[in-house]
């Protein structure tokens, strides 16, 4: 989560994302107030951070029903920023198209979990092969978000994003970029997209809390010069926090 003057911003996106995730995974009941406290101790006196919270079942037994897992343990540390990420924003990237694909989960997709093998795994193509993020495809051959971030991108006058219905993670940033175009006037659609979609994109954009609003520049042989979109997206989102 992103810190900015000593405050979590999106605070109550991230706990209802949290306490989402609490329900549907079966956890047992935290504190949320004491939860609050602490990431905002962590944050306290902090210009530019990162604050991050972890929640698990608890420890019980062995097996995968979870017997003895009574009491919910979490995790809350605080990190720098990653301070590449400014010049992400203002230069944009240059992604690749991963050779690994992520399967369908229906029954998780959607939530943040810490069981990212598949994300490891795709770090480590990225680290193979010289690149700082990537798209990702699902197994039957749709886009789906970047390693690290959500996708977006436009085409004349519509915008388009990965349906999250069966693999990816619904992130806080793509849902206020969802809600700025919204405010715009600007027409959204969430679709399942082969990758030749990109082809035909006029920008394309990747999305988290920590590293906002970045600009794909390149795909491969495929270039997007002008973010024009983007850059009013990013001038609205500084003005939100």
């Amino acid at each position: 989560m992103l810190v900015r003057e000593g405050k979590v911003l999106w605070w109550q996106d991230h706990l209802a994302r949290l306490q989402h995730a609490n329900a549907r995974l079966g956890f047992g009941e935290h504190s949320w107030d004491l939860l609050a406290d602490e990431a905002a101790q962590l944050a306290s006196g902090q210009t530019q951070a990162v604050v991050k919270i972890m929640l698990t079942r608890g420890a019980g037994g062995r097996g995968y029903d979870g017997a003895g897992c009574d009491t919910p343990t979490r995790i809350v540390s605080l990190a720098p920023y990653p301070e590449h990420y400014h010049d992400w924003q203002q230069t944009g990237i240059n992604a690749l198209v991963c050779q690994q694909q992520l399967g369908d989960s229906p029954m998780l997709a959607g939530l943040k979990t810490l069981g990212r093998l598949e994300q490891v795994m795709l770090k480590r193509e990225l680290a193979a092969r010289g690149g700082v993020e990537g798209i990702v495809l699902n197994s039957r051959g749709f886009l789906v978000e970047g390693v690290s971030a959500n996708l977006f991108w436009r085409r004349g006058r519509t915008v388009f994003t990965p349906d999250l219905t069966r693999a990816g993670i619904d992130g806080i940033m793509r849902k206020r970029v969802m809600t700025m175009l919204k405010q715009m006037g600007i027409e959204l659609r969430v679709v399942e997209a082969p990758l030749e979609s990109l082809w035909q994109a006029e920008e394309v954009w990747l999305t988290n809390t920590l590293m906002g609003i970045v600009p794909v520049t390149s795909i491969g042989d495929m270039h997007y010069p002008s973010p024009v979109l983007i850059r009013r997206l990013q001038e609205r989102l500084v003005i939100e926090v």
